[in-house]
Formats: C-alpha cells, structure tokens, sequence
C-alpha cells in the first residue's frame, strides 16, 4: 500500500488540474445577467463560481449531498489530554449510523446524508450505516514512537480518496468532512505545529473542554510526541504517521479525492482543516478544491484556514466538530444556488442591467 500510494503522490500533480477558467465565466455571467446588484450576494457568488470551477459544469446542482466522518481513536488519550475516555469514540461512531448525533440533527435539516466511516476506532462499532474501514484499532501514544506506521498512514489516506469516487459515482455532489475521535484536537495541534512551525503552545486549544492544568498536560504531550518522533516537515505523510491520527488521514483522502474526482468539499473545524493542511501539503493543487465553512474556536482554525488561502462564512464561535460546521453552510449553498438557478435576469424585466463600474 506505501508502495501504491507513494507511486500515486508522484502523479496527483498531473491527475489534479486547474479549476475549469470557461465554466467559471459562465458561471460569472450568470450571475451578472440576474436582476440584482452585481456581486451583492458576496461570498455566496463567489462559491458557486467556484463549484462551477471544480465540478466544470455552469449548471450547479448540490442536491445530493453527505457528510463524511471519519471515526478513530487515538493513543495521546493516555496522557491525560481529555476531559472523557477513549470509549465515548465508539458509542458516537454508533450513535452517528443511527442518526442521533448533533450533526445528524443539523443534517437532517441540510438534506444530507451522514456517512460515519470506522476508519480506526478501538473497539468494533456496530450499525448498518457504518462504514467498516479500519486500519487499525486505534493509534498508539505517539509520545512514545510514532502513532502508526507510514504503510497504515498511506492506506487511510487512500481510503479517503477511494470513498470520493465511490460516492461522486453513486451521484453526490457536495461533500462536507466530519470526524469523531476523542483525543484528535491533540493530534491535529501536532499537525500543524509541525506543519506551519510554531510552538504546540500557539496552536493548541482546550478541545472538548480542559482545565488549565489539563492544557498544560496537552501541550507537553505534543511537545514530548515532536521531539520524540522528529517529524520532517517537508514529508507529510511522515508528519501523518508519527503525530497524526486516521481520522485526520482518512480526511485528507477525501480532500485529495474531491481534488482528483472534481467533487467541492467543505473543509469543517480545526481538525478537519488540519487534515486540508495535509492534503495541501501533499498537493498544493488541492487547495483550489476546498470550501471553507466556518472558524473554529480552536486557537489555531483561523491560522490554518489563512495558511490555505480559504475564507470561512461563518464565525460562530463553533467547536463541536463532527462536521457540524460544514452542514451549517450547506443550507447557504443551497440558497445561492436557488438565486443562480431560477432568479430572472434583466433581460426577461424591464430593468436596465448593471454594469461592472471601475
């Protein structure tokens, strides 16, 4: 699998072009041919471009829509950095397949369908709707070697990748990236420590809920887990098996994924944009693919998303996770992509169009 995958980095670059430039200008033009004040929809405008851009199709249709969480454990969790147990993981990942999770709540509401996918979860987690993906029971405590090995890492996040086929063939056209997996804002404050070079001070958050000590706990443990494993910057995949998680891996498959199979995805909170800042790392061209949905409250998710060059609708002070963030902003989407779709333009009223003013 390190083999296949290593193989398969060399040709992202080639396998992930440009955003389609003659879908987005008829996207713009569309835009400015409704009857409306041209560019008064901000950032709603801006992002349906930018669907039109990756999917290379002027006509945006969202109306199939997931949410993918990638479940796993994490093996930090025994240095004390969490305010519950490693078990809560799995009793989520199962509730998630029977739609009792907030952002099964918010997806209901969105039209979206939740996918929880056990991509490492410690304990076998049963439900119908649960993706059985597991690369391994849960990491080990990467303050004592790494987290997993580089064949483990490389495998989830091929998972990621091959799940976005899988479903942009099934019909999905947006895609938002959820996560459960007690322990991970640990993780993702590893990542991107490593990852922007900055001190595990300047990035690392309370999580789920901390106290000071608890923090202090938290951030040791990514200090010690740096100098222990010696991540090489420069090496992703490296950074993603000595301090990282599967849940973080498996999401930066699904960025690459959505990269190579042109399917938009939402990038959620500080966990999932530590996973973005992976698959950027891996291949900058995936960037463009990308769609910020809120800032986190995590210390470091405006950093990241302004590292990545994405700008987030929402500031709602949300840490939850899970991909609640992401879902949030789909109802917006889909309200720009009414105006696109059925507004009347100036043409059809006897309104005299707007003109773009220098």
């Amino acid at each position: 699998m390190t083999l296949r995958f290593e193989t398969t980095l060399s040709q992202l670059n080639t396998r992930i072009g440009p955003l389609d430039k003659n879908a987005m200008a008829e996207a713009q033009r569309r835009w400015d041919s409704i009857a409306h004040p041209l560019n008064s929809l901000g950032m709603l405008e801006r992002d349906i471009i930018r669907i039109a851009g990756i999917t290379g199709d002027p006509n945006v249709d969202l109306s199939k829509k997931a949410v993918v969480a990638m479940c796993a454990d994490n093996g930090v969790v025994a240095e004390g950095v969490t305010q519950t147990g490693q078990e809560v993981t799995a009793i989520v990942t199962e509730n998630m397949s029977k739609g009792d999770t907030s952002v099964c709540c918010m997806a209901r509401v969105a039209g979206a369908e939740v996918i929880p996918v056990d991509i490492g979860v410690a304990r076998p987690v049963t439900g119908e709707n649960i993706r059985q993906c597991c690369i391994r029971r849960g990491t080990a405590n990467m303050t004592k070697g790494p987290a997993m090995s580089r064949e483990e890492a490389a495998k989830a996040v091929m998972t990621g990748i091959l799940l976005v086929e899988e479903l942009k063939q099934v019909g999905f056209r947006l895609l938002a990236t959820g996560e459960m997996g007690i322990g991970n804002t640990t993780t993702s404050s590893a990542i991107v420590s490593v990852l922007l070079g900055k001190d595990p001070a300047e990035v690392t958050g309370r999580g789920a809920g901390l106290t000071s000590e608890g923090l202090e706990r938290k951030i040791h443990a990514i200090r010690t887990a740096i100098a222990v494993n010696q991540p090489d910057s420069a090496d992703p995949l490296d950074v993603l098996h000595k301090v990282g998680g599967l849940d973080i891996a498996g999401l930066a498959g699904v960025f690459l994924g959505g990269a190579i199979h042109r399917v938009p995805v939402l990038v959620d909170g500080f966990i999932s944009s530590a996973a973005a800042l992976v698959a950027a790392a891996i291949c900058p061209a995936a960037k463009d693919y990308m769609l910020a949905s809120h800032a986190s409250n995590e210390p470091a998710g405006r950093m990241v998303l302004e590292t990545l060059g994405l700008t987030p609708f929402l500031h709602a002070g949300m840490c939850l996770g899970e991909g609640t963030g992401a879902v949030a902003v789909m109802p917006l989407l889909d309200m720009a992509a009414a105006v696109y779709r059925e507004m009347c333009t100036f043409a059809a009223t006897d309104i005299e169009a707007y003109e773009h003013l220098t």
